[in-house]
């Protein structure tokens, strides 16, 4: 392998059409790529790419937003505007069972997110009360993964997006994390969007940040990434969505990874070469996998 894409999401509705196609082009060009489920139906289908093909691992779990009603997104799931797709309940007999597969590497996504809190509380006159309780299944689901992440020696992907200009779901999930980290086999901080400050306090937990496509078409988070030490990145795509420049406009795909880490490599100061390295390197010690 010459890169590995950390987060990417091949199974999501969105290569419907292609995604045979999309593989077999990622392989080609040398690029790994770890599944993320989102909820039961696209873990369960990132379990089955990754018992397909070499070089292809999945992360199962139920996406923070799932677990409430909130919006629909086709390019995950598919479906009309009447499709239901939210509020799933965590099945633990469900998840453990693709947690307990071989190519199971990660579990999660699973984290918080509060950016869209305030448009998911349906009734007005009670929303403060309404966000609040779906802030507390947010918390009790994490938990639920945190637990499973700890019986199957498996690392968290955890997502974690706060509410506009706030840090406030990174404070919770840190206030969450702390008294389990030294109990788990690894955390991962997928695309992570915090300050400084917050990203040395998760570095006192021994996490991983991913950084992906945001990081060619903004300067945003330069001097974050700068900061933290080389052994604690890794790269991703996050495909479909935050295709990185120079493909701005088009589908985000694994390949693309190779974007990110070019101007991964100008930020670190790094030959292209040398930063390659340190991404399998560090994919193979917070994933237990062999990419070398």
């Amino acid at each position: 392998m010459k890169l590995f894409d950390s987060h990417t999401h091949i199974q999501f509705a969105a290569f419907e059409k292609d995604r045979e196609e999309v593989i077999a082009r990622t392989l080609k060009k040398g690029v790994g790529c770890l599944v993320v489920g989102t909820q039961k139906d696209t873990s369960q289908l990132g379990v089955e790419l990754a018992n397909t093909y070499d070089h292809i691992y999945a992360a199962i779990g139920l996406h923070p937003v799932h677990t409430h009603r909130s919006y629909h997104d086709p390019q995950e799931l598919g479906g009309g505007k009447g499709f239901t797709s939210r509020e799933e309940v965590f099945n633990t007999e469900h998840y453990t069972a693709l947690a307990q597969n071989e190519r199971t590497v990660a579990i999660g996504e699973c984290g918080l997110d509060y950016f869209r809190i305030s448009a998911s509380a349906e009734n007005a006159a009670h929303k403060e009360q309404q966000e609040l309780e779906i802030k507390e299944r947010q918390k009790d689901v994490f938990v639920q993964h945190i637990e499973l992440a700890k019986d199957v020696s498996k690392p968290l992907m955890c997502h974690c997006r706060p509410s506009n200009k706030t840090q406030d779901a990174y404070e919770d999930l840190l206030e969450i994390l702390t008294p389990h980290a030294a109990d788990l086999s690894g955390i991962v901080i997928h695309f992570f969007v915090g300050s400084l400050k917050t990203a040395e306090r998760f570095m006192q937990l021994g996490a991983y940040f991913t950084f992906g496509g945001v990081i060619t078409f903004t300067n945003d988070y330069d001097n974050v990434i700068k900061a933290i030490p080389m052994e604690r990145i890794l790269i991703e795509t996050d495909a479909p969505y935050v295709t990185p420049t120079p493909h701005r406009g088009k589908r985000n795909e694994p390949i693309y990874v190779i974007d990110v880490a070019k101007r991964m490599s100008e930020l670190k100061q790094l030959p292209l070469k040398d930063l390659s390295t340190h991404i399998l390197k560090n994919n193979e010690t917070v994933f237990g996998i062999q990419l070398t």
